[in-house]
């Protein structure tokens, strides 16, 4: 008996590998019908997105595709009035409270989408795997989780409707489990019903009259070689992009490196001390950890969408490439 258990282990184990990279094939196209479905398929619903502690907002969204694009109304349904208008990359956003219109351009747009259009790596640094079907706002979906293989990263739970794979569901979990941000639909029509005229804008007719800002259209940015390195560079995370900004509001170019681990993305800024730095160390607000500090006459300031402990690593481990 003791000679052929190895060998009946090792058959189990086939076995068991067999199973698991059918399931996780299963749950990967589950996770790349998710990615795509808020992209591509027409909504309109009330949500409740909760981050933090206490932070609880109600607002409701219209989404409409067709040849010429993708168009998007979002209204806040509670505190301050908030309307945003997407065309595309246009955005425009209407405050009525202090009467001001923001315009400017945003390449990446965020609910309901929490998964970038590219997924190969997850499974690197992420256990994919497809859990039980559950229901949402009156639709049946299907439970998928991403289990992150370190603690450098959050875990996902999403709940996406069955036929469009549209996210109805989504939480955001640390490593002891508990919700650092979640959204969910309280109501939802896919498809048929929703037409372009829910996109009209609230607030368009009247706020000809109010302050129109286009700072963020002023800033510029330029892929180059900064100066600056990672010297312990956290496992899973690769350098996306390196740039020089010019913001407006800067007397001075900053510079600007993105690193991400497939889903999760690290911005680290680098510019001149200012004179009246923010306090330095950890900040946080709801899943965003933020990390502050001077080196060589510099302020960095590292933001990311990642527990703290990752932040801080990032921030420690910045190194000038010149002596």
């Amino acid at each position: 008996m003791w000679a052929v258990l190895p060998a009946l282990l090792i058959l189990l184990s086939s076995a068991n590998s067999g199973a698991a990279d059918v399931a996780d094939s299963d749950a990967m196209a589950w996770l790349t019908k998710i990615a795509a479905a808020s992209r591509h398929i027409n909504y309109h619903g009330t949500f409740v997105y909760q981050h933090g502690k206490n932070q609880v907002e109600t607002s409701r969204i219209s989404h409409f595709v067709d040849a010429r694009g993708e168009y998007e109304r979002l209204e806040t349904l509670d505190g301050p009035r908030r309307e945003i208008i997407r065309n595309n990359n246009n955005v425009t956003c209407y405050l009525p409270e202090s009467k001001t219109v923001v315009i400017e351009k945003r390449a990446v747009r965020r609910f309901p989408v929490m998964l970038p259009e590219q997924l190969s790596g997850i499974g690197d640094n992420y256990v994919v795997k497809k859990g039980e079907p559950s229901r949402v706002a009156g639709y049946d979906c299907q439970i998928i989780t991403l289990d992150p293989r370190d603690n450098l990263r959050y875990g996902h739970k999403f709940c996406a409707e069955l036929t469009t794979g549209l996210p109805l569901r989504a939480h955001m979990l640390n490593d002891n489990n508990d919700v650092v941000e979640s959204f969910a639909f309280t109501q939802v029509t896919i498809g048929a019903g929703v037409s372009k005229d829910m996109l009209k804008s609230r607030y368009a007719g009247v706020s000809r009259t109010w302050r129109v800002d286009k700072s963020a259209l002023e800033q510029t940015e330029t892929s180059a070689h900064t100066g600056w390195m990672l010297k312990n560079q956290p496992a899973g995370f690769k350098k996306l992009t390196e740039m020089k900004r010019v913001i407006s509001s800067r007397a001075t170019t900053v510079s600007h490196l993105v690193y991400s681990d497939g889903l999760a993305a690290i911005s680290v800024f680098i510019e001149p001390m200012p004179k009246s730095p923010p306090p330095y160390g950890p900040t946080y607000q709801g899943a965003v950890n933020i990390y502050v500090k001077s080196q060589a006459d510099h302020m960095v300031t590292v933001v990311g969408e990642t527990p703290a402990r990752t932040v801080k690593l990032i921030a420690e481990s910045l190194s000038s490439r010149d002596p």
